[in-house]
């Protein structure tokens, strides 16, 4: 059994940015030469996720709505008074409540098989990474595990 592993490092360019990230794993996994097994693709951030959704234009802007809707970047959080907040903080730390709890309806990972060198996805499925917060450079740590 091999264990293999990579880092995909990109860069989003606004919030809500749904990233089409398939045709780069799928070349990584080839590349890495796991035959069968399994792929756990993570992201390393609170406020962005890893989903697996139809790469339809007008799907994703339901989508973007449907995230805004449950929580709204208008809404006031707690997690952004910095006069009351004393953990987890940064210089410059974000206003970004409404990016965490949009994370709380999504997931930080997917986990997908491999079957003779390619990843099991339906038709019309696609591997995203959804920025949730600000544009900024991004990790999604791949670990693949098969023969």
């Amino acid at each position: 059994m091999k264990i293999k592993n990579h880092i995909i490092k990109l860069t989003t360019s606004a919030t809500l940015d749904f990233i089409d990230i398939t045709d780069k794993v799928v070349k990584i996994v080839k590349e890495k030469g796991i035959k069968d097994g399994v792929i756990n693709i993570q992201s390393m951030h609170t406020t962005m996720a890893v989903i697996i959704q139809e790469a339809e234009p007008l799907l994703l802007g339901d989508l973007k709505k449907t995230l805004e809707k449950v929580a709204p970047r208008t809404m006031k959080y707690m997690h952004d008074n910095f006069e009351i907040r004393t953990v987890n903080m940064n210089p410059n730390e974000p206003i970004n409540g409404h990016s965490h709890c949009k994370a709380l309806f999504l997931t930080p990972g997917v986990f997908l098989n491999i079957v003779e060198e390619k990843l099991q996805l339906g038709k019309w499925q696609r591997i995203f990474a959804v920025e949730l917060d600000n544009a900024r450079p991004r990790m999604i740590n791949l670990q693949m595990i098969g023969e």
